[in-house]
């Protein structure tokens, strides 16, 4: 399993993911997980996502999903994916799936861990809202990584798409 952080840490609120993976780094994973901090490097996450994982938690930024700093998590099904060609400068997750799958990849399992954000002004630093969601972002992952790994694993609320 492949725990992916993702943002831009310039962007106030967009570095939420990159700071969650900080704090999943400071505890021990199961065997078989890994977790990376990708940052803004969409291409190299779809490529990593090429080497056949069982299922991947993408931790991320969210815009317009309801109050700053609230967290919800979401599986995203490979038929959410649109086709689109590969596109090397966008983070953006729906755009990494969709590189994916123009490299002829599959969307394994997916399941994004995401917090809804208050300022992605320019600028280095968390809100104090989305900041104060860290901490229980890291323990999420951590519960889902857990929920993932369980031979009865949980179906999450599919993302609904908008319109």
């Amino acid at each position: 399993m492949l725990v992916a952080g993702v943002g831009n840490i310039f962007f106030g609120d967009d570095g939420f993911g990159p700071e969650v993976l900080r704090g999943v780094a400071t505890r021990p994973l199961p065997p078989g997980v890994r977790a990376v901090d990708f940052g803004i490097r969409g291409t190299h996450l779809a490529y990593e996502l090429l080497d056949g994982w069982g299922a991947l938690l993408l931790v991320d930024a969210v815009p317009d999903r309801g109050e700053p700093g609230a967290l919800r998590a979401f599986e995203v099904g490979p038929d959410s994916v649109p086709a689109a060609p590969l596109d090397a400068h966008s983070m953006d997750p729906g755009a990494v799936f969709a590189s994916l799958r123009a490299l002829g990849g599959t969307l394994p399992r997916a399941v994004v861990l995401g917090c809804q954000v208050d300022n992605t002004e320019e600028g280095i630093g968390l809100s104090p809202r989305v900041a104060a969601a860290v901490a229980p972002a890291v323990d999420a992952v951590f519960e889902i990584v857990d929920q993932l790994l369980a031979p009865e694993a949980v179906t999450l609320q599919p993302e609904k798409a908008e319109g």
